[in-house]
């Protein structure tokens, strides 16, 4: 017999899994390729925590894998001591969040561990300044993000609001490693956890204080004042949490032309409206972008369902279109802007500092340099850039004004330690309404960017190679760049190379210096001309990604030499696969 027959039997006989869940079990006897993608592994407790499809198995999302991820973490705090500090919780709109949020809530209680958990439904970066606005020892959301509506995912935050870093979170997975037997699991009855005083409910007065941090980064209320009446804003949460703080913020800063998606307004975990809901995919904006014609708005934006990302179409008024801002063109407006105004009122202060991932585009270096700012570059992935921001605070040297990452993600001031789509839509709407008093469109100062830095241009393509075919696949692909790293790529030469698995960056004289970096399976080549490319798998899904930047003179020339890159990246990864 199988492994994953035998743990699939185990599954059906035993006597804490309950009725309905073996009811599920039955249904798909002998049904081999189903069995086998349920019980082939355990849903792994990565560093982001728990990502996968729901249902009953091993490799999914249930109340028995959530659990035993809750038990792990229950058993870590206790070794730290932080029983009494408690644990902020809160959920999406996702099929089963609510449920998967109550359990964790009452197996934490039953650790004797004291939870605040959110009354209904809020946006994950309101959990991250929850966490630090009750001084928690930790802080769990239940969501997958802007992955498809059969998935859900558990993520786990640390006292700093951030998202678990080293050694944190090796230490948190090895726990939840050790949880091998469900009848270790521990669980109470919720009346009992309320009348203990370990299970409390949380909602309207973080949600005002979270909100009142908003509000003091706000760099230009006359200008919203002045022009709240010509502004007209198209928003979408996608079925998701944006919704009511993205109203409430909007409305209270001053705007009053906003215009809601009815058919994406309601929160819906089966996300009707679109295959998946992800504001990077123009599909996502359909509904959207037809209401914006109808009330000819100046701003399109959509949150993902966790409202810690955002994706806008901004008007060009030449054409009457409206043109997709991808993660770079948005991060870079943001910086632009915020640093731009600060100066002019004379706020930018001397410590100053903005941050990016080494993915991101180049022209944050550029508007760094120009305002007189420390730009620091980090891994992927928002957990790097807080521990940045936590740095700061600890050391006292350096303000963080903005950061972001080119995967739609940013935020501004430190209010959270999570990427905020919340509060950036409040300031995207706030620069449209500064930028419109000027007689420009977000579109018009875009291009006056590239006339005043040059013509940054960015682009990333991924290959998905699923199951344990393409894991090793993918593994191939990095080792064999990897150990004969390209001289040349589309005809520009190679600078120097990056390989942060081993944190050394050769030159192409073969000296070599430190990434100054934690490892990481990143791929780095810095090519002449201001371009560059980069390789690294996804940390959340079975893919790998090439990232590629330039700089040119002109438009033409930069979507040119974009074209020509991604190519070369293709090539590359071909040649890599054989």
């Amino acid at each position: 017999m199988e492994n994953y027959e035998k743990r699939y039997e185990e599954w059906l006989n035993n006597p804490i899994i309950d009725e309905k869940s073996k009811e599920e079990l039955r249904s798909i006897k002998g049904n081999e390729k189903e069995i086998e993608d349920r019980f082939y592994k355990d849903l792994e407790f990565g560093t982001a925590g728990l990502r996968g499809v729901i249902g009953i198995g091993t490799n999914r999302m249930n109340k028995y894998t959530v659990t035993k991820a809750t038990q792990g973490l229950a058993n870590y705090i206790i070794k730290q001591n932080g029983q009494n500090k408690g644990v902020a919780i809160a959920y999406d709109c996702r099929i089963m969040s609510k449920e998967f949020s109550e359990e964790t809530a009452l197996c934490l209680n039953a650790n004797g561990i004291k939870t605040y958990r959110f009354e209904d439904l809020r946006p994950t970066p309101e959990l991250s300044y929850a966490v630090r606005e009750l001084g928690c020892i930790a802080g769990i959301v239940i969501t997958a993000s802007h992955n498809p509506p059969e998935y859900n995912g558990y993520k786990v935050y640390w006292d700093d609001g951030a998202q678990i870093v080293e050694p944190i979170d090796k230490e948190i997975i090895n726990e939840v490693n050790n949880v091998t037997d469900f009848a270790t699991i521990k669980t109470m009855d919720k009346e009992e956890a309320i009348k203990k005083g370990l299970y409390n409910t949380i909602g309207k007065e973080i949600d005002d204080k979270y909100i009142a941090e908003l509000k003091k980064l706000v760099v230009n209320q006359d200008t919203i004042k002045e022009m709240q009446k010509d502004i007209r804003i198209v928003y979408s949460p996608l079925h998701g949490t944006g919704n009511v703080p993205v109203q409430r913020i909007l409305k209270e800063i001053g705007f009053e032309n906003v215009y809601i998606v009815k058919e994406q307004e309601k929160p819906d975990g089966h996300f009707p409206t679109v295959s998946y809901p992800n504001p990077e995919d123009p599909k996502a904006f359909v509904l959207a972008l037809d209401l914006a014609k109808k009330v000819d708005a100046d701003i399109v934006l959509a949150n993902d369902p966790d409202a810690d990302r955002l994706g806008i179409y901004v008007k060009d008024t030449k054409t009457g279109e409206y043109i997709q801002f991808n993660g770079n063109m948005t991060g870079n407006l943001v910086a632009e802007y915020i640093l731009s105004q600060k100066k002019a009122k004379g706020e930018l202060p001397a410590n100053g500092a903005i941050i990016k991932t080494i993915v991101s585009s180049n022209m944050t270096d550029a508007i760094a340099k120009e305002y007189g700012v420390k730009l620091f570059s980090t891994l992927t992935g928002f957990k790097n850039i807080a521990k940045i921001i936590k740095g700061f605070e600890q050391d006292n040297s350096y303000d963080c004004l903005f950061a972001y990452e080119e995967s739609y993600g940013c935020i501004i001031g430190t209010h959270a330690r999570d990427k905020d789509g919340i509060v950036a839509v409040m300031t995207i709407c706030e620069a449209v309404a500064y930028y419109k008093k000027h007689g420009l469109t977000l579109w018009d100062q875009m291009q006056n960017m590239y006339k005043k830095y040059g013509y940054y241009k960015e682009k990333q393509i991924s290959i998905t190679l699923k199951g344990v075919e393409g894991a090793s696949q993918i593994k191939k692909m990095m080792e064999n760049m990897r150990n004969n790293p390209a001289k040349e790529v589309a005809g520009l030469e190679v600078i120097s190379f990056g390989d942060y698995e081993k944190q050394e960056i050769t030159d192409k004289a073969g000296n070599k210096s430190s990434t100054g970096l934690p490892k990481s399976n990143v791929l780095y080549f810095e090519l002449e001309r201001n371009a560059w490319v980069c390789v690294r798998p996804s940390g959340t899904e079975p893919k790998i990604k090439f990232y590629m930047g330039i700089c040119e003179n002109s438009s033409e020339e930069a979507d040119k030499m974009l074209s020509k890159l991604e190519e070369a990246m293709k090539e590359m990864a071909e040649k890599a696969q054989n």
